[in-house]
């Protein structure tokens, strides 16, 4: 999807230099203005380009926030990926699957928020394949949690699976309230005691 934004400038490792400094400065941007507000030119300013250099490697705004929301996800999921482990079966590595989330969610906190202030903007081809790359991220979290309660019937796994996902980015959405009250320990903590006690109520059901 990304090789559909066309660019006129055909060296690939300085496209991506490019837009990994646009992806950036738009950010910052659009969590100040929202992205309907914020110009062409604004967001070439924020990113330390001319108006004619943004153009180089982009046709229209749209494709400026197609790859913000691109680059969150990727770097979301990469991240995820590397402190997750699903082969793992215990209550200790569901913990820190839960923990290495809320942790993740709390350091991309703008770029989250504004993934899904923004998401609605872009054309609805790029929001399937943005949404797609977000159930790969719920799919790891699912893989841990089906390892430590394989007896979970698939509706369960799916809404408990879920509810962690929103959980965690909750921190980032309401940390006006939230961040008065918890720390992002005691969050975590509070939040994987509930887990706790709602899948082993379940694992009960199920004997």
């Amino acid at each position: 999807m990304v090789k559909h934004i066309v660019s006129s400038v055909k060296d690939e490792k300085l496209i991506e230099q490019r837009r990994e400094e646009l992806q950036k400065g738009a950010v910052s941007l659009f969590k100040q203005k929202g992205f309907h507000r914020a110009t062409t030119r604004e967001i070439a300013r924020a990113a330390g380009f001319s108006i004619g250099t943004l153009y180089e490697y982009i046709r229209k705004k749209e494709d400026v926030l197609f790859l913000v929301c691109d680059a969150i996800y990727d770097e979301v999921k990469a991240r995820m990926e590397a402190v997750i482990d699903t082969q793992e079966t215990s209550e200790e590595a569901l913990h820190q699957a839960v923990k290495s989330y809320f942790q993740l969610m709390d350091d991309m906190q703008d770029e989250v928020l504004v993934l899904y202030q923004e998401l609605k903007a872009l054309p609805k081809d790029a929001q399937e394949y943005v949404l797609d790359k977000e159930k790969e991220m719920v799919t790891l979290l699912e893989k841990v949690i089906q390892n430590s309660y394989p007896a979970l019937s698939e509706q369960e796994l799916s809404i408990i699976t879920n509810n962690i996902f929103i959980q965690g980015q909750m921190w980032g959405f309401r940390r006006w309230i939230l961040q008065k009250e918890f720390t992002l320990k005691q969050y975590t903590d509070l939040q994987f005691d509930l887990l706790k006690s709602q899948l082993g109520q379940r694992a009960k059901n199920h004997r």
